[in-house]
């Protein structure tokens, strides 16, 4: 089976399945905030973190629909990080998946609230998913490593430190740590809470399983950093060059285009180097990481 053309495709299908049934009708009350939530949620995209669930998981013997919660969940606090990046007050960016943005769409104030309640449906999801294959204490594990992952020493202060970095010069270790948190700490949580529902995941399985993880998501905001110098508007939905526009310190101002290809690349060699001694059936995985170098948009 090709990641690509095969995998990638019949999960994102799935998840948007997973995520329309999650999400609260647009006819319910109040209707323009569900509007808004669902705006922001369907709307497309790449889903591969949700497919980095998927892929884990079923690599050590879960079933999709032992991981549909927390693939959807996963999904949920992308779509209320994108909601939120996007703010004026953040990226002040107008497009996003080749659409207005959900404070475009609609307004700021029911943007904000869109992606508070995206977060707090997520955690819902976990809690109270009913699967009997997936146990309470793997469900709190699962709770907390997203929780981590989004917060203050995550995804939250990822983005605080971006912030607090434009106009200013960052060296390669720093913009290392504000990408490790702000894009690899939800890339690590996907591929932990795909571990951490499956029942054949082997002890010790979940350090170099993160190690692959991390590298996969830097890797990730390399190639998006290359990509808002080579790409066109159209190619990414949402504008070309908005990170240098903004004087936002990337890989590619720092270390030049070529070199941060090769640094990339090295990227993709260590998590390919960390899935050694995890059996056999990782090709998914292995395809993953070379999509992600590879991806054009």
């Amino acid at each position: 089976m090709s990641f690509l053309h095969d995998y990638l495709p019949s999960c994102q299908a799935r998840v948007e399945r997973v995520l329309d049934r999650y999400l609260p009708s647009a006819q319910s009350e109040p209707r323009r905030l569900h509007e808004a939530m669902r705006y922001a949620t369907l709307s497309g995209g790449k889903r591969l973190r949700a497919a980095l669930v998927y892929a884990t998981g079923e690599t050590f013997g879960a079933r999709p629909e032992q991981l549909d919660a927390p693939a959807g969940a996963l999904e949920l606090i992308h779509a209320y990080s994108l909601i939120h990046d996007d703010l004026p007050a953040m990226d002040n960016d107008d497009l996003r998946r080749g659409k207005p943005a959900c404070h475009r769409e609609f307004d700021e104030a029911t943007a904000l609230l869109a992606g508070d309640a995206l977060q707090t449906r997520a955690f819902e999801i976990l809690a109270n998913d009913a699967d009997p294959a997936v146990s309470a204490q793997q469900r709190r594990e699962m709770i907390a490593r997203l929780a981590d992952a989004a917060g203050s020493l995550g995804m939250a202060g990822g983005q605080a430190i971006d912030l607090e970095a434009v106009g200013r010069t960052l060296n390669l270790a720093e913009l290392e740590d504000m990408h490790a948190r702000k894009t690899g700490g939800l890339f690590r949580a996907a591929v932990a809470l795909g571990a951490l529902a499956a029942p054949q995941t082997p002890v010790g399985a979940l350090a170099p399983l993160d190690r692959y993880a991390a590298c996969v998501g830097l890797a990730f905001q390399i190639t998006d950093d290359i990509l808002d110098v080579e790409a066109s508007t159209a190619t990414l939905g949402k504008p070309q060059g908005s990170d240098q526009r903004r004087k936002k310190p990337t890989y590619s101002a720092i270390l030049g285009l070529e070199r941060a290809r090769a640094l990339a690349h090295a990227q993709y060699q260590t998590a390919l180097a960390s899935l050694v001694g995890l059996g056999d059936n990782v090709q998914l995985l292995i395809e993953i990481a070379a999509y992600i170098q590879d991806r054009t948009r």
